[in-house]
């Protein structure tokens, strides 16, 4: 009975809150529900026996990574063997991504009739891919009349694809929601931020996939929730000497598919850049709320909280190399669920304060202009829901970018341009860019990445050697990476900065 009900569990979080046209029939069909029930008899089997059953291989975190490289690679080859067919141009592949994207966020499906060629197609789901949004572009697109001209080894590839993907998450979400109401038995008041949450606002919540799920705890609660952790088979990553220290400790589960990030705070407070945006949630957990998702009762930030973070991490991440669409989206239906208890004013002043009210304005711009965003619903602000600032050019960057910016690595490693610029106006110092000094940090700016560091600055020069040898080693192995690259990208993306008055002009 238990495994009925964990199947009927995944059943019900596949079904859009708004139907699909009549006539459609779901891609995800048959083979998605014998996954499904695959899943939901093999509690006695571990994951690696299940995913033999469903021809996947279940590896490290950091193979998440090769796995997309190796996606992106197949769509490399297809795009260059369809090349000579007509292809439209990338402006236009993206205009399409973000209308099967707003059609696949209202519910709906795409009716493109034609105009798009093999390549095109190859194309379309190659950026898909980039911006981790492939089941959701594959359900917007797959019954219209056009995509009868997509390759039958391309759209058989894709549909097993995306079922892949929607079943791991299904599986993800799965043993979080199983571990979660042990935290709270102990008495820990865990919070889960971003992926669980923002997941449950989509249409098909599985479809939004997720790397990893994030959990906020106060810093007290730590060793409570560490001992519950290892107690259920997730195993911490980090070295044992630096958990206590760490701001964030990632966990995966052991022969499961779970991958958990324990925060103790929202930015890493070492951070020149962004670290002072923790004070912009002191007292954030006197002010916890709960959501319930598929039946578990979870603690998340408040509304107000949650938005101001979710614009904030996006925020974070445009300093480094940038972010994706799809944190777009997480924003754009936080709001419009949730605007009617959202302290807007509140939120305008603290971006104003660490000067991103620019940045926040251009992407509620985005979701009015491309997505799904209704300004009204969602009770946006009189200077927000008026076009008072163009998000166009940020669009354009988070596209060209990939979902972290992580597109190529020259973008990459551009990250450390527009990261010491924002940090050394804030020092009131002037940037000095260069390949050696995004390579030669400080110490307390490389503690996130080497935490031997904060016991042991005096390793500062194995840092540094470490940094080198896996500069050269991405060199090597990439076609797009060289360090005149990194500085173009890094100095364009630093005159955005200018634009959105993140920084002085």
């Amino acid at each position: 009975m238990q495994r009925v009900e964990k199947l009927d569990t995944l059943h019900r979080r596949q079904q859009p809150r708004t139907a699909a046209p009549a006539a459609a029939i779901s891609p995800f069909g048959i083979p998605f529900d014998k996954i499904l029930r695959q899943i939901a008899h093999s509690s006695l089997c571990s994951s690696h026996t299940i995913c033999r059953k469903i021809s996947l291989s279940v590896s490290p975190s950091s193979a998440h990574v090769r796995r997309r490289r190796r996606i992106l690679n197949f769509f490399d080859s297809l795009f260059y063997f369809f090349c000579n067919r007509g292809l439209l141009s990338m402006q236009m592949i993206q205009e399409k991504m973000l209308e099967a994207l707003r059609c696949f966020l209202n519910g709906t499906q795409v009716n493109w009739k034609d105009g798009l060629s093999a390549g095109d197609w190859t194309a379309l789901f190659k950026l898909s891919s980039q911006h981790q949004i492939l089941p959701m572009i594959f359900e917007a697109v797959y019954s219209c009349p056009a995509f009868a001209s997509a390759p039958p080894e391309l759209v058989q590839t894709l549909r097993g694809q995306a079922v892949r993907l929607v079943m791991v998450q299904g599986r993800k979400t799965m043993e979080l929601l199983q571990l979660y109401p042990r935290l709270v038995q102990q008495g820990a008041t865990p919070a889960v931020v971003k992926g669980l949450v923002c997941r449950s606002l989509y249409p098909f919540a599985d479809h939004r996939t997720s790397g990893d799920e994030d959990i906020l705890i106060p810093p007290e609660q730590f060793s409570t929730c560490h001992r519950v952790f290892v107690e259920n088979g997730m195993a911490p990553l980090a070295p044992a000497d630096d958990l206590d220290e760490a701001g964030e400790v990632p966990y995966r589960k052991q022969n499961g598919l779970l991958y958990v990030e324990l925060h103790k705070e929202l930015f890493p407070s070492q951070s020149e850049a962004y670290g002072e945006l923790n004070g912009l949630f002191d007292g954030m957990f006197d002010r916890l709320t709960t959501v319930k998702i598929d039946g578990v009762e979870v603690y998340t930030l408040s509304h107000t909280d949650h938005l101001l973070y979710l614009i904030l991490h996006a925020f974070k991440h445009f300093l480094h190399s940038g972010f994706g669409i799809r944190q777009v989206c997480d924003i754009v239906l936080y709001a419009q669920t949730y605007g009617a208890q959202i302290d807007w004013p509140h939120v305008q002043r603290a971006y104003a304060s660490v000067r991103a009210d620019g940045f926040a304005a251009a992407l509620f711009d985005i979701g009015k202009k491309h997505l799904c965003l209704d300004a009204e619903k969602a009770c946006l602000p009189p200077d927000w829901a008026a076009p008072r600032v163009d998000g166009e050019a940020l669009l354009q960057d988070l596209l060209d970018g990939g979902v972290f910016g992580d597109a190529d690595m020259s973008r990459k490693h551009s990250s450390q341009i527009t990261l010491n610029t924002v940090s050394a106006q804030k020092q009131g110092k002037q940037a000095k860019n260069s390949v050696l000094k995004t390579i030669f940090l400080p110490a307390k700016s490389l503690q996130g990445r080497y935490p031997y560091l904060k016991k042991h600055p005096y390793l500062l020069p194995v840092a540094w050697a470490s940094r080198i040898w896996k500069y050269q080693k991405e060199v090597r192995h990439s076609s797009n990476n060289d360090a005149a690259s990194s500085m173009e990208i890094g100095k364009r993306r630093v005159e955005l900065l200018k634009q959105y008055n993140i920084i002085d002009k």
